[in-house]
């Protein structure tokens, strides 16, 4: 069958060229059934699928959106796609989203919430038809608010309330990291615990404290700091605990690039990391094994939790519950807490 050369390729040329109801064609290109809850047979859906391949056939969005008054668009919100992290989650969202013909729009928040308002709000000004937040916060007026205006969404690696959410099971990565520092003999031991704001360091850190709680060991308030997710806090942590009076033999950060930054403040103390001080992070970003001295981390599937959000999403579109998910993390011992540069070791969970 020729193509044609000035007549578009619309649902009604494929109709008639397969000698179909319209409406038929319509059915299975579109994913839907009739009144009856009838879709077209295989043999007949076979067929349309194929001329529409071959006719290079493509919906129109604009008639779709009026049709089902849906936009196609979905909103992504990160604090900065600069991060690792953040990015590979929001490569998940849009490799899903793409497998169901909807369209990511992607803004930057810097983790900050007036930013956050006025970029959603803009987001929603494009009828967008849901939202995924990568940049919430355990106590989020904002989410609370747009819940309350029926408008949907889902959270990404961090939770907050009772809005569904795909997260690591982050109080379990926080036992992983303590059981492991512990199990090496370490009893001053300090967490570089994140923003207070975010759940991800929030759960860390309590994980890792309830864990050390359980085995007998204290760690004081003060060998709990605080820090922006990046390097920069990450020095200015260590700096702090490395200069404190309970100097810590081992450090916990809540996040890989905070660890890197440990890592520096123990080279410019003349410390021999994984033997003087173990460092370890959270994530196994993929730069994580590949530093001079590989470092300890504990791993999440930040791809797959891209992925889960949206088909999440996608579930309450359709007008039903989810609920929320967390996936299970994996600790990789690296030479940064054994002290071994060839140590690459095993992956751990508390049920070994």
């Amino acid at each position: 069958m020729a193509e044609p050369k000035e007549r578009p390729v619309t649902l009604r040329y494929i109709a008639d060229e397969l000698g179909l109801h319209v409406s038929t064609v319509s059915r299975v290109l579109n994913g839907r059934a009739d009144a009856r809850g009838r879709a077209a047979s295989g043999d007949t859906a076979d067929r349309i699928r194929r001329l529409a391949a071959e006719l290079g056939y493509q919906p129109d969005p604009h008639g779709a959106g009026l049709r089902t008054g849906r936009s196609g668009l979905v909103g992504v919100l990160v604090p900065r796609l600069s991060d690792l992290v953040l990015a590979t989650i929001y490569e998940g969202v849009d490799e899903a989203a793409a497998e169901r013909g909807i369209t990511t729009i992607t803004a930057g928040t810097l983790d900050d919430d007036p930013t956050r308002r006025h970029r959603t709000r803009m987001l929603l000004a494009r009828r967008v038809d849901g939202l995924v937040f990568g940049d919430a916060r355990l106590d989020d007026a904002f989410l609370d608010e747009l819940a309350a205006d029926g408008v949907r969404f889902v959270l990404a690696n961090r939770r907050s309330g009772e809005h569904p959410s795909v997260t690591p099971d982050d109080a379990l990565g926080g036992r992983l990291a303590a059981r492991h520092l512990l199990d090496l003999g370490h009893t001053r031991v300090a967490v570089i615990a994140g923003e207070p704001y975010a759940s991800t360091g929030a759960d860390r850190t309590a994980g890792f404290l309830a864990h050390c709680r359980e085995r007998g060991v204290d760690v004081p308030p003060d060998s709990v700091v605080h820090s922006s997710f990046d390097t920069a806090g990450g020095r200015a942590a260590a700096e702090r605990l490395l200069a404190g009076p309970h100097r810590p033999t081992a450090i916990f950060a809540v996040n890989d690039f905070a660890a890197i930054g440990a890592l520096g403040a123990a080279r410019d103390h003349g410390l021999r990391v994984g033997a003087d001080l173990a460092v370890m992070g959270y994530n196994d970003t993929p730069l994580a094994a590949e530093l001079p001295i590989p470092l300890t981390s504990v791993a999440v599937p930040m791809h797959e939790i891209g992925r889960r959000a949206l088909e999440m999403l996608a579930v309450l579109l359709r007008g039903r519950s989810a609920e929320s998910e967390r996936l299970t993390p994996e600790l990789r011992p690296r030479a940064s807490t054994s002290g071994d540069p060839g140590t690459t070791g095993r992956a751990g969970s508390l049920a070994d």
